[in-house]
């Protein structure tokens, strides 16, 4: 029911605390799995295995996923409640680090070996190094505390950390999707009516096996943009690097993948636990809290996939437009991804119902008087007509001028079935009499109320249908 978690503090100091083990029933299934199997290997094999049978400890209910399934939504709600408002502050946080980081390693590059430098209140002594080093890092020295660093390293960690960041919440793709998207993802469609070029981005088939393609917002243009001016080798094309697969546990011919790093003397594409180093690195300087623990605050890469659903329906884009976006196949697994927040509908409904205050006349709040109330009861009562009744609302006026078979609102008596089958006769004579005469004007309105007329008659018909004698049911006598 619980496991250990090594956790870091705000002071860096790690310690090892127990905490509840969210998957534990996957561990009982195997145990009840394996008791089960013993009872049926007996079965087909009793000397070897009736000796091991025993009844199962763990029970149907102990493994029971309906709790479970509403569980994980409350939790993953509540990640989403959290993170969600504070986004702005992680993706200024990223930006700005990733600049410092540009900035501090531009400086040292231009100061000479053993000379200070100082950028944005921070100054840095850039060493001397002893020969024969590597002399493709630039490290520099802390003057307070002593220690080095590698202003390379840092600046690429804080270049991708902004990237993972900007891609997963401009487009809500999943981690294995973000680090296949390629120089060759990036397509063009001409619109037919316009002309109009729209880019897009061509997200490759994974969970689903299916592929989709995303319509590139200017923000992620940009964001593409730098990447692409990163990593583009100096002829021109972005190099090739082969990728492995986590999930089929092959390795894929090299492509022109764009989340792609230097690591020493080649280059690599970015692996999922390094996005995810690079995403907790870059949460440390956010100084943001975790409200369950106190400890800092955590974001997976699905986060913002969940993030990205929440704030797109809130916003008013249609639950079905974004099951195509995010590429699921059941409309109900995006709205189980969105978290709905109690104050929203709160203040949606409190707006509904000053809106409709608003639309309203100050003066029908109010009690009314004896006669308004008389008035409204007669309504009523005169909704009674020769066919049925009328069902139109009270203090309207009748839209077809009391030609009750053409109305929708017209309810018909079944015991009045005679007198429309009459009425629909009259109409079909006079109808043929129009048509002998030539009077072409009155054919088209007497054709509209014999419309009207079956339409209430199968009306009628449909509503006897429904009652079904069954009969007495009867003791049969011996």
């Amino acid at each position: 029911m619980t496991r250990p978690e090594t956790v870091t503090g705000r002071n860096g100091e790690t310690s090892v605390v127990t905490v509840p083990r969210i998957s534990f029933r996957d561990c009982l299934a195997k145990v009840r799995s394996f008791y089960l199997d013993l009872s049926q290997w007996a079965i087909e094999d009793p000397i070897q295995w009736a000796r091991w049978v025993a009844p199962c400890p763990v029970g149907r209910e102990d493994i029971g996923r309906r709790k479970h399934k509403r569980q994980h939504k409350a939790r993953m709600d509540a990640r989403t409640r959290e993170r969600l408002p504070v986004l702005p502050v992680l993706v200024r946080t990223v930006d700005q680090r990733r600049r410092t980081a540009e900035t501090l390693l531009h400086a040292a590059r231009q100061t000479e070996p053993g000379t200070a430098f100082a950028v944005n209140g921070q100054t840095l002594i850039r060493p001397v190094l002893r020969p024969g080093t590597a002399a493709d890092k630039i490290w520099a020295e802390d003057p307070t505390s002593g220690k080095r660093r590698d202003l390379g390293r840092e600046e690429e960690y804080a270049f991708w950390a902004w990237a993972v960041v900007e891609v997963l919440r401009l487009t809500g793709v999943r981690i294995e999707e973000l680090l296949e998207i390629s120089h060759h993802s990036l397509v063009q469609y001409r619109l037919p009516t316009t002309g109009e070029i729209v880019p897009l981005l061509q997200i490759a088939p994974s969970k689903t096996d299916t592929e989709r393609l995303l319509v590139v917002s200017p923000e992620l243009a940009e964001v593409l943009s730098t990447i692409i001016s990163r990593i583009r080798q100096p002829s021109g094309p972005v190099p090739m690097v082969p990728a492995y697969d986590w999930h089929e546990c092959v390795w894929m011919p090299p492509a022109p993948l764009l989340f792609q790093r230097r690591f020493r003397t080649e280059r690599r594409a970015i692996s999922h636990g390094t996005v995810r180093k690079m995403l907790k690195s870059a949460l440390a300087d956010t100084a943001l809290v975790d409200p369950a623990d106190g400890g800092p605050l955590n974001y997976t890469p699905h986060d913002f996939r969940r993030m990205f659903i929440t704030d797109a329906v809130m916003n008013g884009l249609p639950p079905h437009i974004a099951q195509v976006i995010v590429g699921h196949r059941d409309i109900n697994v995006t709205m189980g991804y969105k978290a709905v927040y109690p104050d929203e509908v709160i203040q949606t409904h409190l707006a509904f119902l000053a809106r409709r205050r608003g639309e309203r006349p100050t003066e029908e709040y109010r009690a009314p008087t004896d006669e308004e109330w008389e008035e409204f009861l007669g309504h009523f009562e005169r909704r009674k007509v020769s066919t049925g009744l009328c069902g139109r609302a009270y203090s309207t006026p009748c839209i077809h001028e009391h030609a009750c078979l053409r109305c929708p609102m017209h309810w018909p008596d079944p015991a009045q079935r005679a007198r429309i089958m009459e009425i629909r006769d009259n109409l079909l004579a006079r109808i043929d009499e129009a048509r002998r005469e030539g009077w072409l004007g009155e054919i088209e309105g007497l054709q509209v109320s014999l419309a009207g007329a079956d339409d209430k008659l199968a009306q009628i018909d449909r509503r006897s249908r429904r009652a079904v004698d069954l009969g007495i049911p009867s003791q049969r006598t011996p």
